[in-house]
Order: C-alpha cells, then sequence, then structure tokens
C-alpha cells in the first residue's frame, strides 16, 4: 500500500502533463503518481512516463469512469486527486495530505472559489454554474463545501473504498460531494490558489451538457439520499393542485347543496390519492435509507480492518 498516491486523470493534456508530474512529485517526493490515460489522441502518456509517473490506460471515455478505475486499483493511506491541466498549484497538496494523514479527514476540498477562481477563469457561466451549484447542495443537503466541483481533493483510505462510482463524466465531483455529506464523513475545506488553463489548453467541460448533467446529478442524489423530503414535497404540491379544484366545487356545494362538476371533483379525489401514495413511498425509502446507512457504517468497520492488516 503506499503511503501517498496522487490521481491524475488526463485526456489530451500534453501541454501541461510534464509539468504537473513534476510539481507533485517534487512537492510530494514520498508519493506515487498516477496518469491514468483516456484515450487521448496526442502524446499525453508519453510525456507523463517520461517525468516519472505510473501510467495507466483507461478505455471508457469519461472522467467518471477514469476515477473509477483509480479507485479500484489503487490502495494508498492518502490520495491526493488533480487534474491533469496545471490549473491547481501542487504547492497545497502537503497541507492536504497531513489532513488526511494525521487529523483522519475523510474528504478534502481545495476550495477555489474562496481565493483566485473568479479572477483567473475566462467563462462566466463556469463562475455562474459553481456558485449556482454550491449554494443549491449546502442548502438541500445542509452542508458548507466551500466548492463542490473542484477537481483538486484528498481522500482517505476509507472514503475511496467505500465510494460507489455512478457518475461516468465530469459530474463525479458533485456525486463526491453529496455521497461524504450524507455519510456524515469528515470533510475540511482548504484555501487554494487557481490559475486558468495555459494558453493553447483547451477545457474537456461543456458549460451546458456537463451542467445539465451536474443539475440532473443533484436531483437524483437528492432524491434516493432525502426521499422523504423529495416525495413530501411531490405530496404538498398535489394536494395543492387537488385543493385549487375543489374549493370552488365545496363553496358552490356549500351554498346550493349541489355539486356542479362531478368530473373534476373525481379527478381531485385521485390527485389526492397520488399525493398520499407519494408521501407514504417517501416514508418506506426512508425507512430503507435508514438500513443503508446501518449497513455503510458497518462496511466502513470491515474496511478500516482491512487497512490495519495491510
Amino acid at each position: 500500500m503506499d503511503k501517498i498516491a496522487v490521481l491524475i486523470p488526463c485526456y489530451n493534456e500534453g501541454k501541461t502533463v510534464e509539468k504537473v508530474v513534476t510539481d507533485f512529485k517534487r512537492v510530494l517526493p514520498e508519493a506515487v503518481v498516477y496518469v491514468y490515460d483516456n484515450n487521448s489522441t496526442d502524446n499525453t502518456a508519453e510525456l507523463a512516463r517520461r517525468a516519472g509517473a505510473v501510467v495507466r490506460h483507461e478505455y471508457q471515455q469519461g472522467k467518471g469512469n477514469v476515477i473509477r478505475r483509480m479507485f479500484r486499483e489503487i490502495d494508498a493511506e492518502c490520495y491526493i486527486m488533480t487534474d491533469g491541466d496545471d490549473t491547481y498549484p501542487a504547492e497545497f497538496a502537503r497541507e492536504m495530505a497531513d489532513k488526511v494523514l494525521r487529523k483522519h479527514v475523510d474528504m478534502v476540498v481545495g476550495d477555489r472559489l474562496s481565493s483566485t477562481y473568479f479572477e483567473e477563469n475566462k467563462r462566466p457561466f463556469h463562475n455562474m454554474g459553481n456558485s449556482i451549484v454550491r449554494k443549491a447542495i449546502n442548502v438541500l443537503f445542509k452542508s458548507e463545501i466551500k466548492d463542490i466541483m473542484t477537481g483538486y481533493r484528498a481522500f482517505s483510505y476509507q472514503f475511496v473504498k467505500s465510494f460507489p462510482v455512478l457518475s461516468k463524466g465530469f459530474e463525479i465531483e458533485t456525486e463526491m460531494s453529496i455521497h461524504a455529506i450524507d455519510k456524515n464523513m469528515y470533510i475540511e475545506n482548504v484555501v487554494i490558489d487557481y490559475r486558468d488553463r495555459p494558453e493553447g489548453s483547451e477545457s474537456k467541460l461543456n458549460t451546458y451538457s456537463d451542467g445539465i448533467k451536474v443539475l440532473l446529478t443533484i436531483f437524483r442524489l437528492y432524491r434516493n439520499y432525502k426521499p422523504i423530503n423529495f416525495f413530501s414535497v411531490i405530496a404538498l404540491l398535489l394536494t395543492l393542485i387537488a385543493a385549487i379544484f375543489f374549493v370552488p366545487i365545496l363553496v358552490t356545494y356549500a351554498r346550493t347543496g349541489l355539486v356542479p362538476d362531478f368530473p373534476t371533483l373525481i379527478v381531485c379525489g385521485f390527485v389526492e390519492m397520488a399525493a398520499l401514495m407519494a408521501l407514504f413511498a417517501g416514508v418506506i425509502l426512508q425507512s430503507l435509507r435508514q438500513k443503508d446507512r446501518q449497513q455503510f457504517e458497518m462496511n466502513l468497520i470491515r474496511i478500516s480492518e482491512f487497512q490495519k492488516r495491510q
């Protein structure tokens, strides 16, 4: 088992990957630097290997697929995840690693948004999207993560081996953040500097399509992790809709003793039945979530025991 493993997922980062590997080997000389090449069409793998990295390949396209492969194959006491585009300075890696190794933090978040991100980043929609996602998750999940979508993080062995990677693309960071919050893992933020990509290096993140995927991921995970809240909102909305159409019928009946619109009354009844079904679904799924939480804690104990035997 490695003491520290630096994980660098790459796709066509030939302009920067050599510098990134060199920087992290200088700051963390005891670390093993892994570069996972994701079907690059340039010389990313060759340059990374020349800089001293362990180069492996993931042939399923997408950052989430690469992270899943990394987490499966690599065993380490501390994992540092960064990007191969040289936007994250290696100088902060030591502080992040120390929090995992000494304070037993499960996930350290490299916070760009509290430092230079909004000045350095030249894509305004990315700035707005990061702010919206951060606000949405911190409100919905009652957390204080400062940068939800940062690619610069440190993890414990327990986090990596208990995290089920389901995302295939750039929504992986959102999934990591929500998983850590939901499972009550120890999270700390470290403010880091951010620098924009060097000239000639292009971002692989599509502002609109990947932004939609991130929002859908938040929706899906909120439904899965907070079912009683999610289905209670649906039940409330259905009840309000039924009430809007039912009240005029009730008022007319109170005045005249007649029901003016039987079809509407029947529909209102079915809508309210759907509201009750949604509420009961939320209660049942919340009970299942509690059982899942208990199972997760038992799994963490087994992972910790396995790590001690390594």
